[in-house]
C-alpha cells in the first residue's frame, strides 16, 4: 500500500472540486502502480481542435489542483486512437481521392496526405503534440498503435477474450437488430488487406488466444487477439484500456455519456475500477452545432493563437465547463481581457482568492507578476481608429500615453499589440462602416471637440469620460447609450466600442480633436492614409 498525505482545501474552483472527490478514490489503498493516472484521449481520424486541446487543458488544472491536496504522485497521458481505421475522410485536408482508397485501414496505416509524414494517423499525432507542447503540458504520448503491437494491452485482450460472452451481454442491447447478429468486440486486421475488419466470429479459443472469422472468399481465418492482429470495437476499447493501465481519471465530452456509462460496466467486469469523470459540455460553432473534426468547422488551436497569446485559450477552457460555449473569433477580445482583468487582480488577493481565480489554474499555480497596462479591446479600437499596419504606429501612441512603457520592458503588452493588429486586419477593418453625423450630432461633436481642448495635455481618463458624459447631457442626449453609439459609429466605424475615456487617452487629445474636426467636414474616416504605417 502506498502511503500518503493529504492536504485540506476546500476551494469552490472546479479543479479543486474534482482533486477532492478524485482524493477519496484512495482512502482505502493508494494507486496500484504507485502514481495517480491522469487520462486524455484523442481521435485522430482529423486535425486536432480546440476541444482537444480543451480536454488537455483542463485535466491538468486537475492535476495540478490534486497536487496541492495531496502528495501522491501523478502522471498524465495523451493518448491517440491511431489504430481505428477511417471511417470517412474529413473535408479539410489534401489528396481527398487517394485517402478515400484507404477506407478501412487503420489511420498509422494511411500514407500522409500532407507528405511530411510515415502516415496519416503518424501526422495528426505530431500536430496535436506539437500543440501541446507549445503550453508546455506536463504529458507521455501513448499510441493505441503501438499499445496494441507491443504487448502492452496483451494480458487484458485475453481477458476480454476470456469474458466475451458477458461483455457482448451488455452491448447487444444498444445495438439495432442487424448490428446485433455480427456484432463482436474483436476487429481483426486483415492479413492480407491491412484493413480493421467489422465480421462475424465462427470460433474463440481463450486458451490458444485466438478467434476465427470468414473473409470474403468464404475462407476461415484464425488470428491472434494479441500483438495488434486485433483491435476493440469503441467501448470495450476505453474499458481495456482503463484496465491495462490502471487509468484514475478521465475527462469526456457530454456526447460519450452512454459509452461512459456502458465502458464503466464492462471495466468491472474485466476487474478493473472505473476512472473518476468529469463530463463536460460540448464546444459550438457560431451557428450553434457541435464542432466537428471531420467536418473542420470552429476554430483550430493554430487560428486562436493567431488573434490571441495561449495563457487566453487556457482561460477559456477554465471556464464553466459544465456549460455549452460557443468557438469562435469574436469570443477571444473578450476572453484575452478577462484574463487581463484577473492576472491584475491576482497579487492583491488572499490565498483562497487566488486560488478561486481562474490564472492560478491557467500557470499551474504560479501566474507572472507583470500585467499589462493596456486591455486587448483598447488596443483594437486604436488599431481601427489609427488604421495602423504595424506595431510601431500602436507603439507611438502607447509611449505617449504611458511614458515608461516600451516593447523590451513589456513583454505582454507588446505581444497584444501585435495579436490585436492580426485580429484588427482580418476581422475589424473589413467590417468598419462609418456614417456621416446630421446636424444635431455635428453640434455635439463640435462641443466636444472644444471640451477636450480645454483639458490639461495629460488628463487622465476618468476626467475625460466625466466631460464625455456632460457633453451628452447638454446637447439632448436623454439616452446616453445612444450618444456614445453615435461616437462608436462615427469615429470608429462600429456599432460598440471602448469606454471613451479610456480611448481618448490612449489616442491623445489633439488626435481625438482632429478626428471630430474631421467626421464633423464630412470626411470619409475609412479612408485615413495619413496614419498608416508598414
Amino acid at each position: 500500500m502506498t502511503k500518503f498525505r493529504s492536504f485540506a482545501i476546500n476551494s469552490k474552483a472546479w479543479p479543486f472540486a474534482e482533486a477532492n472527490r478524485l482524493l477519496k478514490r484512495f482512502e482505502r489503498s493508494g494507486p496500484s502502480d504507485g502514481y495517480v493516472l491522469f487520462e486524455t484521449g484523442y481521435g485522430p481520424s482529423g486535425l486536432p481542435h480546440i476541444g482537444t486541446f480543451g480536454e488537455v487543458a483542463r485535466t491538468t488544472m486537475v492535476r495540478r489542483a490534486f497536487q496541492e491536496v495531496s502528495d501522491l504522485p501523478t502522471k498524465l497521458i495523451a493518448f491517440s486512437d491511431d489504430m481505428d481505421g477511417l471511417r470517412n475522410v474529413p473535408n479539410n485536408i489534401p489528396e481527398q481521392e487517394m485517402v478515400s482508397a484507404h477506407i478501412g485501414m487503420p489511420l498509422t496505416s494511411i500514407p500522409d496526405p500532407f507528405g511530411a509524414h510515415e502516415s496519416y494517423g503518424h501526422h495528426n499525432n505530431a500536430r496535436l503534440r506539437t500543440f501541446l507542447d507549445h503550453f508546455d503540458f506536463d504529458y507521455e504520448f501513448y499510441s493505441a498503435t503501438e499499445c496494441y503491437r507491443s504487448g502492452r494491452f496483451d494480458e487484458t485482450l485475453r481477458t476480454v477474450l476470456s469474458l466475451y460472452d458477458e461483455i457482448v451481454k451488455i452491448i447487444l442491447p444498444t445495438l439495432g437488430p442487424e448490428r446485433q447478429a455480427t456484432y463482436s468486440p474483436f476487429l481483426p486486421v486483415c492479413p492480407s488487406t491491412g484493413k480493421v475488419l467489422q465480421v462475424s466470429l465462427v470460433n474463440r479459443d481463450p486458451a490458444a488466444g485466438t478467434i476465427a472469422y470468414r473473409d470474403d472468399k468464404d475462407r476461415i481465418v484464425e488470428v491472434p487477439v494479441t500483438g495488434g492482429h486485433c483491435k476493440l470495437q469503441w467501448k470495450a476499447d476505453w474499458a481495456m484500456r482503463w484496465v491495462a493501465l490502471n487509468v484514475d481519471y478521465e475527462m469526456s465530452g457530454k456526447d460519450l455519456i452512454p459509452s461512459l456509462k456502458l465502458s464503466s460496466k464492462i471495466c468491472r467486469i474485466l476487474g478493473g475500477r472505473p476512472p473518476e469523470n468529469l463530463t463536460y459540455e460540448l464546444f459550438l460553432d457560431e451557428h450553434g452545432e457541435k464542432i466537428s473534426k471531420s467536418r473542420g468547422n470552429g476554430l483550430t488551436i493554430d487560428e486562436w493563437l493567431t488573434y490571441g497569446p495561449p495563457q487566453s485559450l487556457s482561460f477559456y477552457m477554465y471556464q464553466s465547463p459544465r456549460k455549452a460555449k460557443r468557438l469562435h473569433f469574436d469570443v477571444i477580445p473578450r476572453n484575452v481581457d478577462d484574463y487581463l482583468n484577473q492576472l491584475e487582480k491576482f497579487p492583491n488577493q488572499d490565498g483562497n482568492e487566488q486560488l478561486m481565480n481562474p490564472v492560478w489554474h491557467v500557470h499551474s499555480g504560479s501566474p507572472p507578476a507583470q500585467a499589462s497596462p493596456l486591455n486587448f479591446g483598447l488596443l483594437l479600437n486604436l488599431a481601427g481608429a489609427c488604421h495602423a499596419e504595424g506595431k510601431s504606429v500602436l507603439w507611438g501612441f502607447i509611449t505617449q500615453y504611458s511614458r515608461n512603457a516600451s516593447p523590451k520592458t513589456d513583454t505582454l503588452l507588446d505581444q497584444l499589440v501585435g495579436y490585436a493588429l492580426q485580429y484588427y486586419r482580418h476581422f475589424v477593418a473589413p467590417t468598419q462602416r462609418y456614417r456621416q453625423p446630421d446636424d444635431t450630432e455635428k453640434l455635439a461633436l463640435e462641443d466636444l471637440a472644444q471640451t477636450l481642448e480645454s483639458l490639461p495635455k495629460h488628463a487622465d481618463a476618468e476626467t475625460i469620460q466625466t466631460h464625455v458624459y456632460e457633453v451628452g447631457k447638454r446637447n439632448s442626449f436623454t439616452e446616453l447609450r445612444t450618444w456614445f453609439k453615435a461616437l462608436y459609429e462615427i469615429l470608429l466605424g462600429q456599432s460598440q466600442g471602448p469606454r471613451m475615456g479610456s480611448f481618448i487617452a490612449l489616442y491623445g487629445l489633439d488626435e481625438t480633436v482632429r478626428l471630430i474636426r474631421r467626421a464633423v467636414a464630412g470626411e470619409q474616416l475609412g479612408n485615413d492614409d495619413n496614419n498608416r504605417s508598414t
